[in-house]
């Protein structure tokens, strides 16, 4: 058996988060080293790996994370717009082998991102 992830571990409340938003497939936090002046996460409450290893049976579970993630941008007034992103692989970016979403906002974003 695996280690449970960082984000399993803040859910079952082993290591201490605000959790914002949660419903059974998702839940919410702010991100603990923002990049923005709004920094969030969205994170499917069972973990997956990461997109890049997501199945056919995953399509309504990654709906569902950008539909909370647009509630959440709304609920946290980013009417001006907001960045989605999703790290994949550790060449992409990733630090914790649990799909989340970031969604970042509250100041102009820059292109091309790093």
């Amino acid at each position: 058996m695996s280690e449970p992830t960082l984000f399993q571990r803040i859910l079952s409340g082993d290591i201490p988060a605000e959790i914002i938003y949660r419903d059974e497939q998702a839940f919410v936090i702010h991100d603990i080293n923002p990049q923005a002046p709004v920094h969030f996460l969205v994170i499917p409450v069972s973990p997956l790996t990461r997109v890049g290893e997501a199945s056919p049976e995953d399509r309504e579970l990654l709906g569902h994370l950008l539909l909370v993630a647009a509630r959440m941008a709304k609920e946290l007034e980013l009417a001006e717009g907001y960045r989605v992103v999703v790290n994949n692989g550790p060449h992409g970016g990733e630090s914790v082998p649990h799909l989340h979403v970031h969604v970042l906002g509250g100041r102009q974003m820059t292109w091309p991102p790093g």
